[in-house]
């Protein structure tokens, strides 16, 4: 009776199935639609409820910025457990004990549009490198502003700035690429990471994040998710030894060097992360 009952429902299931697949993906579709939505609008109610409160609190610049860096932080790990819970996302992390650490530099990847995110998610104060364009957004004006985030506008000024704050203490978080990987071309980084680096004489960690299946990626609008919900990875590697770098003169010629060493380290866990992922 009870294996006759069992088949039964097997069988209800299997005819099923198609139908079950095109709910959850469109479930996920409008999860993501709403989770992208909650970002906009929570970056917009926080520039104009929360943040102008938090400026007349009394405190020093410095202390303003972490304030507003905390929040960012508190918002941000609230977003990736919506995306969690709702079913759009799982995630992993390994290593996060080497992160949260003053004067930090920590370089990464970026497969997806929320590494930047999950990251600051994951770091309780940090500051990272935004675009110029987007101090113009009324959704990310507050956050870049009251975390003290740096433009990308004038590199110059932008290498200057992210010396400052990891020789103040500060932690950066820094894309070498500059911007998302394109899926399946080969890594090309910028050396404005290893230039701050080799400047700084900061903690270098590196930070490998893989997404499978892939998405968000540069060439994707948001609605094309993918068959299935999508898993972000986390790894953080070993600190970065710098004295083979930070010796050698003149400084370009270390900064050249320590950003092909970014490019070949990455390449390589790209490849491990590959594997894994299949």
């Amino acid at each position: 009776m009870i294996q006759s009952v069992s088949r039964t429902l097997n069988r209800i299931t299997k005819s099923h199935q198609p139908q079950i697949k095109r709910l959850n993906y469109y479930w996920r579709l409008f999860g993501t639609g709403f989770s992208f939505f909650t970002f906009g609008a929570g970056g917009f109610l926080l520039w104009v409820l929360v943040f102008p409160v938090l400026s007349i609190i009394p405190g020093t610049h410095e202390s303003k910025i972490r304030r507003g860096q905390q929040v960012v932080h508190y918002s941000f790990y609230a977003f990736i457990g919506l995306m969690h819970r709702i079913g759009v996302m799982t995630y992993k992390i390994e290593g996060l004990e080497k992160l949260n650490r003053p004067g930090q530099l920590i370089v990464a990847n970026h497969p997806t549009l929320v590494d930047i995110v999950f990251l600051i998610s994951r770091i309780s104060q940090a500051s990272c490198i935004v675009k110029a364009s987007l101090w113009r957004n009324p959704f990310m004006r507050g956050p870049i502003l009251n975390a003290g985030y740096i433009s990308n506008g004038d590199p110059e000024v932008m290498i200057d700035e992210c010396v400052q704050r990891l020789q103040s203490g500060g932690t950066m978080i820094i894309f070498p690429e500059g911007t998302r990987s394109v899926p399946g071309k080969p890594y090309r980084f910028q050396r404005g990471a290893a230039s701050i680096a080799i400047q700084a004489h900061a903690i270098v960690t590196p930070v490998t994040m893989s997404c499978y299946p892939s998405t968000l990626t540069k060439a994707e609008k948001w609605y094309q998710i993918p068959r299935r919900r999508f898993h972000l990875a986390m790894h953080v590697g070993e600190d970065i030894p710098m004295q083979e770098f930070t010796s050698l003169q003149p400084r370009s010629i270390a900064v050249r060097r320590f950003n092909s060493y970014l490019q070949d380290y990455f390449t390589r866990q790209r490849v491990l992360s590959e594997q894994d992922g299949k």
